[in-house]
């Protein structure tokens, strides 16, 4: 129960249950919506309607349905490129923070020349060299993604690396893999967590720009962020069309940054108060 009380706070209460409501659409959305999602049902880009509460898009298919569908694909790519970044650059980050010689400078100016690349260009480059697969998306976000993670870790590590309890391993002659995975893993999950929503939230940005220029997912996938690029010039006929699905990932990255927020809160006291 103590891993859980983040929730116990009103913040984290709410986030956690829009974080799940939004997740459990996304997930048994395509069990319960009513028509395909790929085929034309009706006149393209019509208001709500009885049979068709969002209306139709630009093609005359059910918004609805492909909001349904959509969802799958937001939680998949951004959630494994975010999770690909972490262990990349946490990885990173953890071992710089801790050995601040060599080592630590050799690492952080690598991550410096990673981010000299704009992120947009360098995945347009990406996808346009090994194709418009969805692994290669989901690589190339997760390393324009790594060098933020592993300044943030590294910075996190550098300050806990001076602490007595890890001169003390380092005294004992633990090894390095040891103390970064007991002594400063534990102690830098705060800071990971608070910044676990950005870095979901940027990884969003990333696949919806790169599906909008049409070098990620490809049309007829059901996608939200492919939705709203697609049917941007319908917005005057049918607002739904784009509004629907760029309101679900609004809630979905403020639920998962407020939920982030709230554990790293919910860490930092426990780390306080313990003996």
């Amino acid at each position: 129960m103590s891993r859980l009380r983040f929730a116990r706070t009103p913040s984290g209460a709410v986030g956690l249950a829009l974080l799940i409501a939004v997740i459990a659409l996304a997930l048994l959305g395509p069990f319960v919506a009513p028509n395909p999602p790929d085929e034309p049902i009706g006149v393209p880009l019509t208001g709500p309607s009885a049979g068709l509460p969002l209306g139709t898009d630009f093609l005359g298919r059910d918004v609805l349905s492909r909001v349904l569908f959509g969802g799958r694909s937001v939680l998949v790519l951004a959630g494994a490129a975010t999770v690909l970044a972490y262990l990349l650059g946490a990885a990173v980050g953890l071992f710089a923070g801790h050995n601040r010689r060599f080592t630590d400078a050799f690492l952080m100016r690598g991550a410096d020349i990673a981010l000299s690349f704009p992120p947009l260009i360098f995945l347009l480059v990406l996808t346009t060299g090994l194709g418009t697969s969805v692994s290669v998306l989901v690589v190339g976000v997760a390393l324009v993604q790594a060098p933020l993670v592993a300044r943030i870790v590294r910075t996190a590590t550098a300050e806990q690396a001076v602490r007595g309890f890890v001169e003390a391993a380092v005294a004992r002659g633990e090894r390095t893999t040891a103390i970064v995975r007991r002594e400063l893993l534990p102690n830098v999950a705060p800071a990971i967590m608070a910044d676990v929503g950005l870095r979901f939230t940027y990884s969003i940005i990333l696949v919806a720009s790169v599906n909008f220029l049409g070098l990620g997912l490809q049309p007829p996938s059901s996608d939200w962020a492919l939705m709203i690029s697609e049917n941007r010039s319908g917005l005057d006929l049918n607002p739904l069309v784009i509004l629907a699905p760029a309101a679900l990932i609004a809630l979905l990255t403020i639920a998962v940054n407020t939920v982030g927020d709230a554990i790293a809160r919910s860490l930092g006291r426990s780390s306080v108060e313990a003996p």
